[in-house]
């Protein structure tokens, strides 16, 4: 610095200007400039880690965005530069991506004595199609085996193993959903590689999946002796919220109480199944025999969730609403019998 500095002094300050061009002449007088330009130039960075620090400048400066941006690594190797993280603490950057705050784990579940697939969809909050789908299950009759696992997908919509040859397109289109969301859903704009392997699962949220095979045929056993009936509760309870379309009179059997197609119909009392299946006018039908000489029937339902013989309880679900029959709209067409002969279920 100190012979840098003489050198400067002693081309423009034992020299004017004038001097100079007449003695080096333009062309010298122009490079003498530019040399000095260039030296002033590379003097920069060692005039500043000469400057003295300032403690108060430094106390008050971020720690993690004033490091510095690279440092020389001391190892037993050749030295080498390691970059420094500007603003965050490097080594805390994972490459892992966090899964998506909408997407949920699927579940299992071990089937337990007496569960049945409804009865398994409503407690997880899913549509019993969209169960069946998940575990291969196309027919109502499939008999569910104790301990068996079966999955539960995520929520509305499908879960579909990845096949050699799949695309998002393809599988978009085969549910009939825009590809979009499964990209977004399953995290293929980030790790398409990863999660759309062949033999991988992805949800496609919002699939229309194949209904499964509901049970139509008439199948019935004979009532249970009184000893063998749960006790009469009381009063029988409305099997649906709705809106009594007609009432019970000479002329017709029972009270029709109208709901939106599949809303869930739910057993009067504690009883025992006695009956499924199609009828002539009625439609699919269930009906439940109760203690105290009380038989339950419900019409017109789309889906019939029980099957003769299963023991029920006094609110749970064992069919929905539907069309089935001779009907001009959603309705249950809810008849009830006491001891053989048919009565007005309101008055009891």
């Amino acid at each position: 610095m100190n012979t840098l500095r003489a050198a400067c002094e002693a081309i423009f300050g034992h020299h004017r200007p004038g001097a100079l061009a007449s003695r080096y002449g333009p062309r010298g007088l122009r490079l003498l400039l530019n040399i000095a330009v260039a030296a002033l130039v590379l003097a920069l960075p060692f005039t500043a880690l000469a400057a003295p620090e300032t403690p108060s400048s430094l106390a008050s400066s971020d720690a993690t965005s004033q490091g510095p941006v690279a440092s020389i690594a001391s190892t037993d190797g050749p030295p080498r530069a390691e970059m420094q993280a500007r603003g965050f603490n490097a080594t805390t950057l994972s490459v892992v991506t966090v899964t998506a705050e909408d997407a949920k784990p699927v579940q299992h579940y071990a089937i337990a004595g007496g569960d049945t697939l409804y009865g398994i969809a409503e407690k997880y909050g899913v549509t019993l199609d969209d169960l069946a789908y998940a575990n291969g299950i196309d027919d109502e009759s499939t008999v569910l085996h104790t301990g068996n696992d079966i999955v539960i997908p995520p929520g509305r919509g499908a879960l579909y193993t990845v096949k050699d040859g799949d695309t998002v397109p393809a599988i978009a289109q085969k549910f009939k959903v825009d590809p979009a969301a499964i990209m977004s859903y399953n995290r293929l704009y980030f790790e398409q590689q990863q999660n759309f392997a062949p033999g991988k699962t992805i949800f496609v949220p919002g699939a229309a999946v194949p209904a499964m095979k509901r049970l139509t045929a008439n199948r019935f056993i004979a009532p249970p002796g009184g000893d063998k009936l749960p006790a009469h509760t009381g009063r029988l309870s409305w099997p649906v919220n709705g809106v009594i379309t007609q009432y019970f009179w000479w002329g017709h059997t029972g009270v029709d109480i109208a709901a939106p197609y599949g809303t869930p119909l739910r057993s009067s009392d504690d009883g025992i199944v006695v009956a499924t299946g199609w009828v002539a006018v009625g439609g699919l039908r269930v009906c439940v025999q109760h203690g105290g000489g009380f038989k339950t029937c419900y019409y017109h339902t789309s889906a019939v969730y029980v099957s003769p013989g299963d023991v029920v309880k006094r609110g749970q679900i064992i069919a929905a609403i539907g069309l089935t029959g001779v009907t001009t709209g959603p309705h249950v067409h809810w008849e009830v019998w006491l001891n053989g002969v048919q009565v007005n279920g309101l008055d009891y």
